[in-house]
Order: C-alpha cells, then sequence, then structure tokens
C-alpha cells in the first residue's frame, strides 16, 4: 500500500444524502487509478489506521447537516491531540492519532464535506448532494494534482 493516497469515504447508505460519502468513495474506485485506493465505509473504525498508515495521503468525504455554508468544504486535518480513543467509531482526526500511535506514521490529511439536506430513510440522495458529489470529486482530483505525488496517471 506504500506509495498510495486513500479516500474514505463514509456515512449511512439508507438515510439519503448521508450515503455522499460512501457515493464519492465509489466514483474514485471506479476511476481504477492504481496509486489510489478507495473505501466506501458506514462508518470509521480504528480498523482504519493500517490503511492509513501505509498511505501518503489521506481524504476523507463526509455528508454535512445543516452546514453554514451550501459550498463543498475542503481542509486540511491534523491528528487529534485527544488521548481518548474510541473503540467503536471515531472521526478523521482521531483516526490519525490512532495511526500515528499505532504505527508510527499519519499521513498528510484532508476532510471534504458535502452539504446535504435529505437525512431520512431513503436510499435515494438529493440533487443538491448529486451536484455536491460531483464538486468534491474535482476537488479530490485537486488534491492528488497538487500534493508531491503523481497519484494521477
Amino acid at each position: 500500500m506504500s506509495g498510495t493516497a486513500m479516500v474514505i469515504g463514509y456515512g449511512n447508505e439508507l438515510r439519503g444524502d448521508d450515503a455522499i460519502g460512501q457515493q464519492v468513495a465509489k466514483a474514485i474506485k471506479y476511476w481504477c487509478l492504481s496509486s489510489v485506493q478507495s473505501l466506501a465505509v458506514h462508518q470509521l473504525t480504528p480498523e482504519l489506521a493500517e490503511h492509513l498508515a501505509n498511505a501518503e495521503l489521506a481524504i476523507f468525504v463526509d455528508a454535512c447537516i445543516n452546514s453554514q455554508s451550501n459550498e463543498v468544504q475542503v481542509k486540511s486535518l491534523l491528528p487529534s491531540d485527544s488521548n481518548t480513543i474510541n473503540g467503536h467509531t471515531s472521526d478523521p482526526r482521531s483516526l490519525l492519532a490512532l495511526s500515528q500511535v499505532l504505527y508510527g506514521n499519519c499521513p498528510p490529511a484532508w476532510l471534504i464535506t458535502v452539504p446535504g439536506i435529505n437525512f431520512e430513510l431513503s436510499d435515494r440522495i438529493s440533487p443538491t448532494a448529486e451536484k455536491g458529489i460531483a464538486i468534491a470529486l474535482v476537488k479530490i482530483i485537486q488534491i492528488l494534482n497538487t500534493s508531491n505525488n503523481l497519484w494521477i496517471d
């Protein structure tokens, strides 16, 4: 896994727009980029720390509820400085910290949040979420292209 970028999209596919992260991760997987691994998961779990430890770049993608902005947001992440590690679920920053503690490596990381409007029980995403997914994919391409390694063949 060394020399790879890791994209982790997370959320509940049965809660409408909460599936945004997984939809983005699945789209990236279809790109078939040899140096980009993409995981679509229901939630962030400690087991993902090993994947992060072997990556040179990490991008997390999640839906956001009640965003102050209707824009897709991109922000760089640092590992959490909290010593609290939840054994079942996690957030990106604590997962990065876990990777650092357990494996001695934490890749540079980004969080992309995409606004959603429908989080009710549903297997469909809203047009707003569809537009946000397209924007998130463009932003991921930009991150991959501007990092120190060439991730896109």
